[in-house]
């Protein structure tokens, strides 16, 4: 089964400095029917203006992983860690039993856009822990590139503590690949940029997600060109 969820109909929160869409339920939009998909609980689309941010706030039993689309997002936390990421970079930060961080706009000048995800941990009381990864963009053409993953086998991607993985790709016009999982897990797409068809005949545009269960293996293509993430869920 698909479920499209079409960008338009993400809740949307501007305060100014923060314009923010919500894949789910989060702050002040509650939605008793869509708290989560399996594990993934939060997706926010953030845009966020020039030296502005989220200050120092404390956060426990959460997987939280932020994905820069464009600018620079500079993290710091209670752990003493300290990075600044584009595109091409991915931060996890594994709450567990508590840990207080910041995520700022650094550049005076260019705003911000992030995608923040969290996702509930397979366990609870997990050692707080952060880490910056970098993956490179060129190998996103044309195939799903692992980005995070509960058992990584690269220094390139993130690890988790959850049965997931996050692939990200650059699919050009004309062209398609195929996507399998076991049978039984979930799939999670969501359309960075262009259109994507899934099995020759679902349509996603910019910005639209699809919840997929009962299927196991996709074929993804493109007339037009489309940047993606996947995610692979129990």
């Amino acid at each position: 089964m698909i479920e499209i969820y079409p960008a338009d109909g993400r809740y949307h929160a501007d305060h100014g400095w923060l314009k923010s869409y919500f894949s789910f339920s989060f702050a002040e939009y509650f939605d008793p029917s869509n708290m989560n998909f399996g594990p993934l609980r939060v997706l926010n689309d953030d845009v966020v203006k020039p030296l502005r941010g989220f200050g120092a706030h404390p956060h426990q039993e959460m997987e939280i992983v932020s994905i820069v689309l464009s600018g620079y997002l500079q993290h710091e936390d209670s752990l003493g860690n300290k990075a600044v990421t584009t595109f091409g970079g991915v931060q996890r930060m594994s709450a567990g039993t508590g840990i207080v961080h910041s995520e700022v706009n650094p550049s005076a000048t260019e705003d911000v856009n992030f995608l923040q995800m969290w996702f509930l941990p397979e366990k609870s009381g997990l050692t707080p822990s952060y880490e910056q990864t970098n993956f490179a963009v060129a190998k996103l053409k044309n195939q799903l590139l692992p980005v995070v993953a509960k058992n990584p086998d690269s220094e390139q991607i993130a690890h988790i503590h959850q049965d997931l993985t996050i692939y990200l790709s650059d699919l050009e016009a004309d062209k398609e690949i195929e996507f399998i999982q076991e049978e039984g897990r979930r799939i999670f797409l969501f359309v960075i940029e262009g259109r994507l068809v899934i099995n020759g005949e679902t349509i996603l545009n910019k910005r639209d997600s699809a919840r997929i269960t009962q299927l196991h293996k996709l074929a993804l293509s493109t007339d037009s060109g489309s940047r993606f993430m996947l995610i692979d869920l129990p």
